[in-house]
């Protein structure tokens, strides 16, 4: 059942439809967190990812709960989205050789699913509210709110001393040495100045 397809012609044909997709994203995020426990070299990044993998393993329980509640089997529907965000930042890690500014790519990618975590939950109580389903709503607001405090301490950690940590790696400027070598080079090359 995609976004728009006939299948999907109620709020509940919606609000099931995104709790299948959020379920698929939880498993996906599952499967990648150890990874970036691996990739991380910082200590307290470490322990927020293994953190945040121990509280994904019960957003999943929830999940399932919200389903048996829904008298629904858990099932999931493939998520391009999630898909896209772990592509990309498993794209991006492979890119960078530097530790430090892999953790801070590390920190950003993680928030980007913590966003689009937030956003599903956020709308899932909401539609859970308005259909009826209290009970889930509960359960979908313990989810949420634990995303929200995930993606708080990680704009922390990275704020605090992973960002600060990357910048220090940055390339220096060329010195008038090296601008001026390059605009020689540039010049006997033919290739105008810009």
């Amino acid at each position: 059942m995609g976004w728009f397809s006939p299948d999907m012609q109620t709020m509940d044909d919606l609000f099931m439809h995104t709790l299948q997709d959020i379920y698929y994203a939880e498993h996906q995020i599952q499967k990648s967190l150890p990874d970036m426990i691996e990739k991380a070299s910082d200590a307290e990044l470490k322990k927020g990812f293994r953190m945040h993998l121990k509280q994904t393993k019960g957003h999943i329980k929830r999940l399932d709960q919200a389903f048996k509640k829904l008298k629904t089997k858990p099932s999931g529907t493939k998520c391009p989205a999630i898909d896209g965000i772990i592509e990309e930042a498993n794209d991006i890690a492979s890119e960078i050789d530097d530790k430090m500014v892999l953790n801070a790519a590390l920190i950003a990618a993680a928030q980007a699913v913590e966003h689009y975590e937030i956003t599903r939950y956020g709308t899932l109580v909401a539609w859970a509210k308005m259909l009826g389903s209290p009970d889930v709503a509960k359960l979908l607001a313990m989810n949420l709110k634990e995303e929200k405090a995930t993606d708080k301490k990680l704009g922390d950690i990275a704020k605090r001393k992973i960002n600060r940590k990357a910048m220090l790696r940055r390339k220096p400027s060329p010195d008038a040495v090296e601008r001026a070598e390059n605009a020689m080079l540039v010049a006997a090359s033919g290739i105008p100045a810009i």
